[in-house]
């Protein structure tokens, strides 16, 4: 006969727990670089987990400045993720990217956020305005400040006629 002192281990509560691990509510996150504000990210709820990955469940918005220091940029998303590995942010849902200086905008359901590159872009479908323009399209890339763009496949586009135009 063979006994143990041991008890029968329901399995389930052996496994590895990989949801947050710490949470913040309002963040307020401000890079600079000589003393010059560079972006300002803010969101009412953070996660973080174990990887260092950062999800925004309840919204994102980031500022891109100009490098006087002026806002240039606006991106705003129903969801973000920050992708440690990456260095990379991701906005899901309603995304908008609003270029202040050039009067432009940007509408998808997903935008990558690469700080390394300096660059925006989505394989996914896009809808840009340009003053009274406006582009469709998908495998969007621009500069994070949004001032110049590549929108690989067109789809249609319309274009304002001034009362003098054809």
């Amino acid at each position: 006969m063979i006994s143990s002192c041991r008890e029968d281990v329901d399995s389930s509560a052996l496994e590895v727990y990989d949801g947050p691990m710490n949470m913040a509510i309002n963040i307020h996150l401000v890079k600079s670089d000589s003393a010059i504000i560079r972006s300002d990210i803010k969101a009412p709820k953070q996660l973080e987990f174990a990887n260092g990955n950062l999800e925004f469940p309840e919204g994102i918005e980031i500022e891109i400045y100009e490098k006087d220091g002026s806002l240039s940029t606006t991106i705003r998303a129903d969801r973000g993720y920050y992708l440690k590995q990456q260095n990379t942010f991701k906005g899901e849902g309603d995304v908008q990217v609003n270029n202040l200086i050039k009067d432009q905008q940007l509408q998808s359901e997903e935008l990558f956020w690469d700080q390394i590159k300096k660059i925006i872009y989505t394989k996914k479908f896009v809808r840009i305005q340009n003053g009274g323009d406006f582009s469709y399209g998908s495998e969007f890339e621009a500069n994070e400040t949004f001032t110049t763009y590549k929108l690989k496949n067109m789809r249609d586009s319309e274009i304002e006629l001034k009362d003098d135009g054809i």
